[in-house]
């Protein structure tokens, strides 16, 4: 690549002024110099804007000198969740709640993309352009990143006044280049390839179709088809969710349970969680073509409990063992 990043020469600025002495505190400027670099890979990496990137760890860590990033190293200030790591208890929205622990801020970097990347509440901004900051910070703060009611306009200030735009310009004018200059470069760099319930998807972008999604990711003539339950005739919308590999058999732990909303169907929630689709209708005893109802609860990670209104008696019949289902009164 030509984005040559700058070595930790930078940490001296953070270091002590002379033995004894207290840290310094990091302006946001020599704060911003230090970690440029790791955002511009990570835009790379993940497609987040370094931008955004920037501009919300120097809001949520206070430029480097909160306490949750002193002694976490938890620079986005992003909350437990289901983290199996580390985890250290601060005060924030409420008290004493749990967030993410992390070795080192670079960690703390890379976690971020992965947190963004891993949810589904955050797909629709990777189908934004690569440098629309604006679409980003408004999109973080309409999918609940942050409670704060300023927060996307929080963000813009901080990337305006701090021309934090110029590394997003940087990543993309080096990505323009290795093109021009016909370098080989992986799919992952062409498409944003994100993660949900550890399988690896796209939002589609406008002009995409099957066909060109199955020459630039390198797939099988079947494979999105198959991948996404969806035929030949379907032609993928904007801002869709396309999976390249095989969907799972449950939901990600922590995802037990969905309860339907209002013109949901039983493809958008097996699209929603990565969940197979015959195996999301047989986890819940349902026939192909059943219909969902606004408020109906569906189970993810296992088999729907027994209705305990109802009881299934086998019986014998000439076409072999036959399971039948008979109302019936507890009491």
């Amino acid at each position: 690549m030509r984005i040559y990043f700058r070595g930790l020469i930078i940490l001296l600025l953070v270091a002590h002024a002379f033995p004894g002495e207290a840290q310094s505190m990091l302006t946001r400027q020599q704060y911003v110099e230090l970690y440029a670099d790791i955002a511009m890979k990570e835009m790379v990496r993940s497609g987040v804007p370094a931008s955004i990137k920037l501009a919300q760890a120097c809001l949520e860590s206070d430029n480097g000198n909160s306490r949750l990033a002193l002694d976490a190293k938890n620079h986005f200030g992003i909350k437990c969740h289901d983290w199996t790591g580390r985890k250290v208890h601060h005060d924030d929205d409420e008290r004493d709640e749990c967030f993410r622990k992390y070795r080192s801020a670079q960690q703390s970097f890379i976690d971020h993309s992965d947190f963004l990347t891993s949810r589904q509440r955050y797909a629709a901004l990777f189908s934004l352009k690569p440098d629309d900051y604006k679409g980003w910070a408004r999109g973080l703060k309409a999918a609940g990143y942050a409670t704060n009611p300023t927060y996307a306009e929080l963000l813009i200030k901080i990337i305006g006044d701090n021309e934090l735009y110029k590394y997003d310009q940087m990543v993309l004018k080096d990505k323009r280049l290795r093109v021009a200059e016909g370098e080989h470069m992986e799919p992952g760099e062409i498409r944003n390839i994100l993660t949900n319930n550890r399988i690896d998807y796209i939002v589609v972008q406008p002009g995409d179709t099957p066909e060109s999604l199955r020459e630039q990711l390198d797939l099988y003539p079947r494979e999105i088809y198959r991948y996404n339950n969806i035929s030949r005739d379907d032609l993928p919308e904007p801002g869709m969710v396309i999976y390249i590999q095989p969907k799972r058999f449950r939901a990600q732990e922590g995802n037990d349970i969905h309860v339907v909303g209002d013109g949901e169907t039983m493809w958008d929630i097996s699209q929603m969680y990565g969940v197979r689709l015959g195996r999301l209708y047989r986890m819940n005893q349902m026939e192909q073509d059943s219909t969902l109802a606004e408020g109906d609860t569906l189970w993810l990670r296992k088999r729907k409990p027994a209705d305990p209104q109802k009881r299934i008696i086998e019986t014998e019949t000439e076409e072999g063992p036959k399971s039948m289902e008979f109302e019936f009164d507890p009491s």
